[in-house]
């Protein structure tokens, strides 16, 4: 993985403002775009698709890790989200949890209060390894 200093944010946030501007918000106006780059060097993006009934509104960070899938699947190693201005936002609980599910402990984000890990944004996280004696 790529130390924080090594990653150039600044692209990865434009990438995520450029899937922001994608974003279909029609209810709360509130655009959101997300990016991250993945451990094969790959760059994925997401933005958030929101829907008449809100609880099945997709999050950026939904539409982001789809397109891990869909491209190949991989580690997230760096993200960001941003809102409608372009301002770096904070990931929801529901989606701290897929982060840490295809990023792990080790995944740095860039958050309100600078660049931590996930450990730290999700600390005693709940995740795959909890489940593998199932």
């Amino acid at each position: 993985m790529s130390a924080p200093d090594d990653v150039d944010w600044e692209a990865l946030r434009a990438l995520a403002v450029e899937a922001m501007q994608q974003a279909y918000a029609p209810y709360s106006k509130f655009q959101v775009g997300a990016a991250a780059l993945v451990d094969d060097g790959r760059t994925v993006s997401g933005c958030n698709v929101e829907n008449a009934g809100y609880g099945v509104t997709l999050c950026a960070e939904c539409g982001l890790v789809s397109e891990l899938v869909r491209s190949g699947g991989g580690r997230l190693t760096h993200f960001v989200c941003v809102g409608p201005t372009g301002e770096v936002i904070m990931p929801c609980g529901r989606c701290r949890q897929l982060l840490f599910e295809h990023g792990g402990r080790d995944l740095v984000l860039w958050t309100v209060s600078g660049l931590r890990t996930m450990d730290e944004v999700l600390p005693d996280a709940f995740g795959p390894d909890d489940l593998k004696d199932v």
